[in-house]
């Protein structure tokens, strides 16, 4: 028996995230059918977090034990030659057998990327959030550095989540200006449900004129969900990279 961990990148635009589902289609479904296929073992792949619909991945990290003689470093090549061209496994090495991709992770990084002009993109559609309107940015990056910091995120989670405690400690918050798109990447030990989509949903108010950039401080000692702004689609979301 050995423990796999394994890289992925996949796009999220057909799936209904991570987690296998009943009657939705899922990556970890797809994978360990896959899988199943090439070891005969039923195996069930543990994943750093749960993305939601739509959202995608550069370095999402899940693991699994298999008794399998395929060399660990290979699996990435087998399941490459039967997987979706959607879904792709960047790595696969041997790791300890009291590695979990979830819970040694000590953090990570998404990216959220805004399209900002007065034309949609018909290329970029599934990877981007668009937005029409004039973004003031440099209110959006007097606003940003409030949110580094250890804080109760109360106010930037929906319901449904499982966490058992809203605070959480983001390290890093930037944004990156290419041509008309607005790359923000965000850093932290761990993240509520929806959490970076409720933080960009306040940012893009805050651009708009319609919440103050030093708001952003009363809105987290509110924890108050109404306060912030609007929970943003998936399909500008991306895990780029789990800390371990």
């Amino acid at each position: 028996m050995k423990n796999v961990k394994l890289v992925i990148e996949y796009d999220g635009t057909l799936y209904s995230g991570w987690q296998k589902q009943k009657n939705a289609l899922t990556i970890q479904e797809v994978i360990e059918k896959v899988l199943y296929s090439v070891t005969g073992e039923k195996i069930n792949i543990l994943g750093s977090s749960r993305t939601d619909a739509g959202v995608h991945a550069r370095g999402f990290v899940g693991n699994f034990f298999t008794s399998s003689n395929i060399p660990s470093e290979k699996f990435k090549d087998v399941l490459n030659g039967r997987l979706p061209n959607d879904i792709v496994i960047q790595e696969s090495k041997e790791v300890a057998m009291n590695f979990h991709s979830r819970y040694c992770s000590k953090g990570k990084t998404y990216s959220y990327t805004v399209l900002n002009r007065p034309q949609r993109s018909a290329i970029g559609r599934n990877y981007s959030f668009y937005y029409r309107k004039k973004l003031d940015i440099d209110a959006i990056k007097e606003a940003m550095p409030l949110i580094i910091g250890t804080h109760d995120f109360s106010a930037f989670k929906s319901t449904g989540g499982s966490a058992k405690t809203d605070i959480r400690t983001i390290s890093n918050f930037e944004i990156a200006i290419k041509n008309d798109y607005l790359i923000f990447y965000i850093t932290g030990n761990g993240f509520l449900y929806n959490m970076v989509r409720i933080i960009m949903g306040t940012i893009i108010q805050v651009g708009l004129g319609k919440i103050e950039s030093q708001s952003v401080k009363d809105i987290i000692l509110s924890k108050d969900r109404n306060m912030a702004g609007p929970c943003l689609p998936a399909n500008g979301l991306c895990l780029e990279k789990v800390y371990y």
